[in-house]
């Protein structure tokens, strides 16, 4: 499948709302690979559709996963949303075309992170953080710091230190790979 017959399809399943977004971080990965030299093509395709599993309601999320032989875990369960990187990961191949593991991983980690991250990974969940569309306090904070920092993993920790902050003040529970990102990060330091 070409990237415009991606586009075409990802829009016929996707609201407006989250085609637009997704729009929006493929454009915005496209920056940042630039910006920190990683592959300009796999950052668009992975951005492109790394929410292409929120075809889904919440609520069906779980059966898809099982459907795809995910392994659901204990915060999964309690944040079903959570599920829709993993089930994404898998989803770009069977509707998409894309059989690239590089692009599947950073679906599948665009959300709460992983330890030892790749380039890839940590554009597209920075990406899916700043986009132009996205609209939270502290997003240009984040955005300026894309512009002025020439370290991609100063940019990362700080996405994760924000992320984690606004979990704990939402009384909300913190994915384990989030906090192993973090970590991870700060023991290479």
């Amino acid at each position: 499948m070409t990237i415009d017959e991606m586009r075409r399809e990802l829009q016929r399943r996707l609201k407006t709302s989250r085609f637009v977004h997704s729009i929006g971080v493929a454009d915005t990965a496209v920056k940042l690979a630039k910006k920190f030299g990683a592959d300009l093509n796999k950052a668009y395709i992975a951005g492109l559709l790394h929410d292409c599993a929120r075809e889904f309601e919440n609520e069906n999320l779980p059966a898809e996963a099982i459907k795809r032989g995910i392994k659901i875990g204990e915060v999964e369960k309690s944040m079903p949303l959570l599920l829709h990187a993993y089930i994404g990961a898998k989803m770009i191949n069977e509707i998409y075309g894309v059989e690239d593991n590089e692009i599947a991983q950073a679906i599948y980690r665009h959300t709460v992170g992983a330890a030892n991250m790749t380039a890839l990974d940590k554009i597209i969940y920075f990406a899916d953080m700043i986009e132009p569309n996205r609209n939270y306090p502290g997003v240009e904070k984040l955005r300026e710091l894309a512009e002025k920092s020439s370290r991609l993993d100063e940019i990362i920790l700080t996405a994760l230190d924000e992320s984690i902050i606004f979990i704990v003040q939402k009384k909300t529970l913190i994915h384990p790979d989030t906090i192993a990102a973090r970590n991870f990060l700060l023991m290479q330091k």
